[in-house]
């Protein structure tokens, strides 16, 4: 196998990493999480709190790292735009994280601990989730592109 098809698998393979957790705490974790906030939020708060953030700052620089060198390595390739199209999506989405998701969710999640449910918060919340969808869709849909990329051929 040539080095242009195993950094092209192996950025797939961290690509759609990204995309089945990102799926998955759309399904398991959030709607949990905001559904009565602040109370529903104690998850993320305490000595036991969950920690995505662990995962997230792992696989982001990974995945950035292998579509940079899958990139390089098919440069004179058919596969170039696949790559720079999914390229070009990843890191509008990864901006728009750092700008936007990222703090929100630590100022939604680190709101204390009360028994009653804020109505804004809840608000917020929902909002958080609908836009983050948004980005998850992108992702998804540059997701196929990259392994669309993968069909075509390798070389020069």
């Amino acid at each position: 196998m040539s080095s242009r098809n195993l950094f092209y698998i192996l950025a797939c393979i961290s690509y759609c990493l990204i995309l089945g957790a990102g799926t998955y705490e759309h399904i398991s974790t959030w709607p949990i999480a905001f559904s009565e906030p602040p109370r529903s939020l104690a998850m993320f708060q305490g000595e036991y709190a969950l920690q995505p953030a662990s995962f997230w700052r792992l696989v982001h620089p990974v995945t950035l790292l292998l579509l940079l060198v899958t990139l390089i390595l098919n440069w004179k390739t058919g596969r170039r735009k696949y790559i720079l199209i999914t390229m070009g999506a990843y890191v509008l989405a990864v901006i728009a994280t750092f700008i936007y998701y990222v703090p929100e969710l630590v100022r939604i999640i680190g709101t204390p601990y009360a028994a009653t449910v804020d109505a804004g918060l809840q608000h917020s919340a929902g909002l958080w989730i609908t836009l983050s969808l948004v980005r998850l869709t992108v992702i998804f849909a540059s997701a196929i592109v990259l392994l669309f990329g993968l069909t075509k051929p390798d070389h020069v």
